[in-house]
Parts: C-alpha cells; structure tokens; sequence
C-alpha cells in the first residue's frame, strides 16, 4: 500500500505564494509597451518630438485634418508638397519651434489627413488650411510657407486671407502665369503628366508604393535626372522614404494627391491674384 504524505500547512501557503509571485514577475516582465499609433510611428520614442510637439486633428468640412505643432513665437504654418507630408518639414522644425510656434499641416486627403474635401484645386484647398489655422486655432497673423504644390496652396491662402497673413514663404513651384501655360507646365517633367490622368497612377503603382518613392525622389530632387540632371541621390533616409510611403499606400491618398495636380495643370494660365 502507497505511503501517503501529508504536507505542513505553512510548507503548502509559501508553495502557493511563492507560484504566485513567479506568476505576477512573468507577467510583468511579458508586458510590451502599447504600439504607438499609426500618424505617429515615425516620432514615437523621439525625445525631440516628445519635449516639444505633438500630434492633433481636427475636423473642417468633413475632413478630419491632422497637424503637428509646438514652439512658442509667432505662428508659421507649414504646407507640404508631393509626394510629402508634414514629416517632410521635420528636419527644420526643432530650430523653428525656438523662436516660433509652428503648425505643419497634412493636407486634405493626403497624410495622416482623412476625407474628401469639395474640391481639390489650390484655392479650396487654401480654404480648408485657412479654417483650421484661422478659425479652429484662432491663428491669424500666420506666416505661411508651403513647398511643391504646397507653395501653390500657400499663395492661394495669402491671396483669399491678406489680413490673415503676415508673411508668405514660396518654394520649389514656378509661378503659374502668363509665362507658363498648361502645355508647358505639363512638360516641366515626367510625373506631372503622369499624375493628371485619372486612375493610371494608383492603378499603375499598385502595391509598390515604397519602390516607386524611392526611384522617384532621386530623380526629381535637385540635379536629379527629371529636370536634366545626373545626380541619383535620394534627398531622404530610407526612414523618411518608410513613413512617406506609409500614407501613400493608401489608395485614397494616391487618388488625392493626383486630383490635387491636376487642377494646377488646368488652372495654370489664371491663377488668383493676392489682394492689394
């Protein structure tokens, strides 16, 4: 017949404590910080992001609009181009935030922006800019500077807000006008013929969102090959290129981002004048 052992009571309580406390340890060693979400994967963990900006929304006409902001100053806001986001002003924006409280702006449809706003051409899109900075943060004395067809944006902002803008910064865009019509704009390069015709692009790129930023960003950056160059240096790190095309996967964003060129090619020859 087996011998039976009877354990000691207080031998079995400190059994019991001791499978409890390993238990809690494996649990807490096992716990992972919470993912950071999506519109702030590329900043997440940054120190200098985390000491001074911060990620916000905001909804204007049926477009939840994200923006980045911090500083402290006079207002600037910053308008991105294509195939960008507000990441793309990143590099400049600790300096800014010195001596300025900066606001860099997603675009509607484009980023981390959601929605279809009413029209894509550079004046509406200006107006959607306008009534977040001006009439949701109560901005309106901004200096606004946009890049690419961001700059288009800008002034079409300038232009409809005079008493709402301070100072207007232009970059990397020829003025449409008289001296460009739509025939040559379309000829400046490659990818703005392109992006106007309707469904190729996202049809075309597909899922290869990330190969194609990186052979395009070389090729239009400066001294790139679009433009008669020979240069094939990328302007961004491969991290960059991963968050770019994080957005522009979505096939909405790729959608958004030709309608937003089209109606520069269009408008091209008549564009609106900044009030006197």
């Amino acid at each position: 017949m087996p011998t039976l052992t009877r354990r000691r009571p207080g031998r079995t309580a400190a059994a019991v404590a001791l499978t409890l406390l390993i238990t809690m340890s494996a649990a807490a060693c096992s716990t992972t910080t919470p993912d950071a979400a999506p519109y702030a994967t590329a900043t997440h963990g940054d120190p200098a992001f985390d000491d001074t900006f911060r990620h916000e929304f905001a909804d204007v006409d049926g477009v939840r609009m994200h923006y980045v902001t911090g500083g402290s100053g006079t207002p600037v806001v910053l308008i991105h181009g294509w195939p960008q986001t507000w990441y793309g002003w990143w590099p400049i924006m600790p300096a800014l935030a010195e001596h300025h409280t900066v606001y860099a702006v997603d675009l509607p449809g484009l980023g981390d922006s959601t929605g279809s706003p009413t029209g894509y051409d550079k004046a509406t899109l200006a107006r959607y800019v306008h009534t977040l900075v001006a009439d949701r943060l109560g901005v309106r004395d901004a200096r606004v500077i946009g890049h690419d067809f961001g700059a288009a944006v800008a002034f079409q902002y300038a232009a409809q807000f005079p008493a709402d803008t301070a100072r207007l910064g232009y970059l990397d865009l020829p003025l449409p006008g008289p001296a460009i019509d739509a025939p040559t704009y379309r000829s400046l390069s490659w990818h703005i013929a392109f992006h106007t015709q309707r469904r190729v692009p996202e049809t075309v790129v597909g899922d290869d969102v990330r190969a194609y930023l990186a052979l395009f960003y070389p090729q239009v950056a400066y001294e790139g090959t679009a433009f008669g160059g020979t240069s094939d240096r990328s302007p961004f790190t491969d991290a960059e290129i991963d968050e770019f095309a994080r957005t522009y996967s979505r096939p909405e964003a790729l959608r958004a981002a030709s309608n937003s060129i089209a109606p520069s090619i269009k408008t091209s020859a008549t564009p609106s004048r900044p009030h006197r």
